[in-house]
């Protein structure tokens, strides 16, 4: 019999629930029930209460011993959370429900091992996965995600289990700030590396501004800056001095401003790391009214891209 629409779930795909978020008092005891915490990220990664494979996205799966299920199609053997976002990181699902309240009111990362009794690593790969399902669900994933920015060597199939790219002066790469009425969007600028900028900074005055290891400039274009972080390597002393201040700080702008008081307390920000946490503070302010919590949890649950 031919596979239906139904019977299989499009490979790498992730539906945002429709689901009614817990009240108050629902949501603080799931903090404290590992079995309604792990049955809230069930209804999350599978809306439909039907599982399908992670990774050809069949729906016929089979239950073995244990948690283990098996997909009929291609024989991939995976627990409930295989493939997803949520399965980087030892942490129960209570304890992964409190980690994101403390991400949401942005406590400090010994914060938060203090409050969760986890060690500092445990913490910093979780949070990471956090801020790589946040960046995986914005517009432009795939073009972030990839050999442009490093971001890739950080993946092995659907793990963070890789580790950063050396990166140069010309490989850098340089970010825009994008304003559209009240939204912003921190967009990777095609062909444009560290390099490039301090080229247009001494053969055509384009205002370079630095605050340790991020640069950024006056409007160029669309964009109401061009920024990158850069490391040791970059030749922060030929950057000229202005009277004036460029566009970006002269007009107050709101995420500026936002954002600036952010990438302080962040400390130590490396080049390959960088657009992580743009893009978790693109996705702060964007959704700055909305409740945050439930939109991470849903994006947890979510299926690592294929990269490949």
């Amino acid at each position: 019999m031919p596979e239906t629409q139904r019977d299989v779930m499009p490979k790498n795909s992730h539906i945002l629930p429709v689901i009614p978020p817990p009240d108050a008092a629902a949501f603080e005891a799931l903090l404290h029930d590992e079995d309604k915490a792990r049955e809230y990220f069930l209804e999350l990664a599978w809306p439909t209460g039907d599982p399908f494979c992670p990774r050809c996205g069949h729906r016929k799966v089979y239950t073995l011993s244990g948690e283990r299920l098996r997909c009929a199609s291609c024989k991939y053997t995976f627990q409930p959370f295989s493939g997803r976002w949520i399965n980087n990181g030892a942490l129960s699902p209570a304890e992964w429900l409190r980690l994101i309240v403390l991400f949401v009111e942005e406590r400090s990362v010994h914060q938060m091992k203090e409050e969760l009794s986890l060690s500092y690593n445990t913490v910093y790969k979780a949070l990471t996965a956090i801020r790589f399902a946040i960046l995986a669900n914005a517009l432009d994933a795939r073009q972030l995600i990839s050999p442009a920015t490093g971001l890739d060597s950080y993946l092995k199939g659907n793990r963070l289990t890789g580790g950063p790219r050396e990166m140069r002066m010309d490989t850098i790469p340089v970010y825009g700030i994008l304003r559209r009425d009240d939204l912003v969007f921190i967009d990777l600028v095609p062909g444009f590396q560290a390099e490039t900028l301090f080229h247009f900074h001494m053969n055509f005055h384009l205002k370079l501004i630095r605050s340790g290891n991020l640069v950024y400039t006056d409007r160029y274009k669309e964009y109401d800056a061009l920024m990158f972080c850069g490391n040791d390597s970059l030749p922060y002393e030929v950057i000229r001095r202005y009277d004036e201040p460029p566009h970006i700080d002269a007009v107050n702008d709101e995420f500026w401003e936002y954002a600036q008081s952010r990438i302080k307390k962040f400390r130590g920000i490396s080049c390959q790391r960088f657009p992580l946490y743009m893009k978790e503070l693109e996705f702060r302010f964007n959704n700055r009214h909305k409740p945050l919590g439930e939109i991470l949890a849903a994006y947890l649950c979510a299926l690592v891209p294929n990269t490949d």
